[in-house]
């Protein structure tokens, strides 16, 4: 195979959620190292009480009626009124206890029972994105339900306890609801928010002396001052995407000529992947998906699939005025202006990274993602399949071509059972046609991406969203470790994955 360097991969390859620190001394809290620029929009804070190695707080899901600056009044579903939801902070071995209040109108569609048809709007449940926590009982377990009142059964109050191990690593991450048929329409909301883990990078000298901004990159779908339903699989189609950056429409960001930056960047939308690039301002990657690197990594541009995250260091240039774009040069998303006195501020030489190999794997499998369009008739045409080892067997005759239930979500079926400790290889092929978009992810346990389209890459990189190329593939090796209990892969293109593009993996003893 060809070897791909790291930077050719990280322009091809998903980003890790950027964030910008205040300056100040090496170490201090998080807290007071949080940016205070006035002009740029910051998401509510929630830290974990220091001592008490306890996050404990509350989600009230509604609908609520936004003023988005830039865009006007939006009538969408929220995490506590705002998008994106508060950003919540810990540290390894804390606890991260959540009431989740569903405060929606009871679902309009109570009979619904096609599976792989988008439904039940208005109930949801919790997804602690890229974290490495059991994924069972009231952790981040996204088989449950968390219906609103009105609905059988349902108390509109909920709980989710995640336990956060003591060894996990310090990085970007975020949640977002993951109820099936629902979590396209409610991310496409602005249902999401960041997660952080403080821990050992944070207190490298130069990371701890510069600002901190969550850079949190959400994409609403507007149509007549509100986000529709996904009641059909056109509704999207005719609607542009409104992309936000903390909530704001092109917000401004001040930096300093030499001044250094941390940015941490969420792609917290549903549908669009984003390539980042900064108007010629220096950029190195300290971290994709919350794994830190070994080592800062130059780039001009990083490509961020949906769902994915990246840690970059920036530094401020010529004084100017730059605009972050990202989905296509057209898409701005924040500005950047670089002014006041300059500043002199070093780059970190070595970070407390995780290795970047894994011994030979004993076991390979090949999954292939494959859409189908106009095979149904009704609101929903198109038929989104995992193919390949482990997938579902057709439920009964289906007719048309090829019996295209087959290989579609079925919340009854395991689809991969993965033994802790064994190092497997996968290979996830995307044969659709080349404007399906399938970035695939993987719940729980994180894995290293060896080679994109059989190219082998110089130095291989820790990811849980990767983007599987049209026509092409992605290769990776996979270590499940700690957790037993059903999990998900699935693609996070979210439409697809409400529409049928889902897998139950199983991980055992």
């Amino acid at each position: 195979m060809t070897a791909l360097s790291r930077r050719g991969v990280l322009k091809s390859l998903p980003l890790a959620a950027g964030a910008v620190v205040a300056a100040g001394a090496a170490g201090p809290p998080a807290a007071a190292r949080q940016s205070t620029d006035p002009a740029f929009p910051e998401p509510e804070t929630r830290s974990s009480s220091p001592g008490t190695g306890r996050l404990e707080t509350e989600l009230t899901v509604r609908l609520t009626e936004l003023d988005v600056p830039g865009v006007g009044r939006v009538s969408t579903r929220t995490y506590e009124g705002t998008v994106p939801g508060p950003t919540l902070r810990v540290h390894p071995g804390d606890s991260l206890e959540i009431t989740q209040i569903n405060a929606l109108p009871a679902n309009g569609d109570a009979a619904h029972q096609a599976m792989n048809v988008p439904h039940h709007f208005n109930s949801f449940n919790l997804h602690t994105h890229g974290m490495h926590v059991d994924p069972t009982g009231e952790a981040d377990n996204v088989f449950r339900v968390f219906g609103p009142v009105g609905t059988p059964g349902a108390v509109g109050t909920h709980r989710s306890r995640i336990d956060v191990p003591a060894d996990h690593p310090a990085g970007t991450f975020w949640y977002h609801p993951h109820h099936h048929g629902s979590a396209a329409t409610q991310v496409l909301g602005g249902m999401a928010g960041v997660l952080v883990v403080d821990g050992d990078v944070d207190a490298v000298p130069e990371i701890a002396a510069a600002r901190e901004v969550v850079v949190c990159i959400s994409e609403l779908k507007v149509s007549g001052g509100r986000v529709p339903d996904l009641t059909s699989h056109g509704v999207y189609d005719g609607i542009a995407s409104t992309f936000l950056v903390n909530g704001a429409k092109e917000p401004v960001l001040t930096i300093a000529p030499g001044e250094i930056q941390r940015w941490r960047v969420v792609n917290a939308g549903g549908l669009t992947a984003h390539f980042l690039s900064l108007g010629g301002q220096e950029m190195h990657q300290i971290a994709c998906d919350g794994i830190t690197f070994m080592e800062p990594v130059a780039t001009t541009g990083v490509t961020l699939p949906v769902g994915g995250r990246v840690d970059l260091l920036v530094r401020g240039g010529m004084p100017g005025t730059y605009k972050l774009t990202g989905g296509g040069p057209s898409h701005h998303l924040l500005t950047l202006v670089v002014t006041g006195a300059a500043r002199t501020m070093s780059l970190p030489g070595r970070l407390p990274g995780r290795p970047t190999e894994l011994p030979e794997p004993t076991r390979t499998r090949t999954l292939t993602f494959r859409s189908y369009e106009n095979v149904f008739s009704g609101a929903f045409p198109n038929a989104y399949r995992i193919l390949g080892d482990g997938e579902t067997p057709p439920a009964g005759p289906q007719g048309g071509r090829g019996d295209v239930a087959w290989g579609r979500y079925s919340p009854g079926f395991v689809n991969q059972r993965v033994r802790l400790g064994e190092v497997e290889e996968w290979t996830v092929v995307n044969d659709s046609h080349a404007h399906h978009h399938h970035p695939f992810h993987l719940h729980t346990n994180h894995f290293l991406l060896t080679a994109v389209d059989n190219r082998r890459l110089e130095t291989p990189v820790w990811h849980d969203t990767v983007a599987v190329p049209s026509n092409g593939s992605v290769t990776f090796r996979l270590r499940a470790e700690d957790f037993t209990g059903r999990s998900m892969a699935h693609c996070h293109q979210l439409q697809h994955g409400d529409e049928g593009m889902m897998q139950i993996v199983e991980y055992v003893n």
